[in-house]
């Protein structure tokens, strides 16, 4: 905001992950901080897929849960990354739905994913044709952001055959709403409406580039208004 240079900001950023890197061999086991790094490493990659469900295997072949559980903890506990866990239904509470085997990884901050992936402002801004996936990958890790910040737990929701995910499931009083993440103004929200009707929920969240509208069954909310929506709701 005082230069208005976006390059004098990700010089920054990428001078805070060159710290947290160090950090790794300063204050963790000296026996986990390599896996530490590949955990954190793996995280773009991990998002970048379709389905941005934490694989083991890419962060290093052949990997297992049981090599990489404390490097994961180890990062969730100094709050370097947010974990969202599956969870079978839309049930209260969601804790008691909990899948512990599948979950995605989240980093603190968008601006720090970005400057992982050396993103450019201009592809940014104005996009590109072979960003499309991560674009997905960078409006999900900003919705992440905003609920925790709001004090939500993250999950999120699939099918035990892998088919129809909605991006994220949030617990507000009485109340359990999906909510659907769209980077463009696609409205197109299939696994989401398959969602509300076998579950009958009464109430479900888009949050798009898409100006607020109300429909018949969900509400599409602005990606700047979500965290504001959400915390208005009873």
């Amino acid at each position: 905001m005082e230069t208005d240079d976006l390059q004098e900001v990700r010089a920054l950023q990428h001078q805070l992950l060159l710290y947290y890197a160090n950090d790794f061999s300063k204050h963790a086991p000296i026996e986990v901080v390599p896996r530490i790094q590949m955990v954190w490493n793996s995280i773009p990659m991990q998002l970048a897929k379709e389905n941005r469900k934490f694989i083991y295997g890419m962060v290093r072949e052949g990997g297992r849960a049981k090599e990489f559980e404390l490097a994961i903890q180890w990062l969730l506990d100094c709050g370097l990354i947010h974990k969202s866990h599956r969870v079978r239904k839309p049930g209260m509470p969601l804790v008691s739905y909990m899948d512990m085997s599948a979950f995605k990884i989240y980093m603190l901050d968008v601006g720090l994913l970005g400057a992982r992936g050396n993103l450019d402002a201009i592809t940014l801004l104005e996009g590109s044709a072979v960003f499309t996936e991560f674009k997905g990958a960078l409006t999900e890790q900003f919705v992440a952001q905003e609920l925790v910040s709001s004090g939500m737990e993250l999950f999120y929701y699939s099918a035990e055959n892998s088919s129809g995910e909605v991006d994220f499931i949030v617990q507000k009083g009485n109340k359990v709403i999906p909510v659907e993440v769209k980077a463009e103004e696609n409205l197109q929200a299939k696994s989401l409406r398959r969602l509300c009707q076998k579950y009958c929920l009464p109430d479900a969240v888009r949050s798009s580039m898409s100006g607020y509208r109300e429909q018949d069954w969900m509400v599409n909310v602005p990606l700047y208004l979500l965290r504001n929506y959400l915390g208005f709701l009873q």
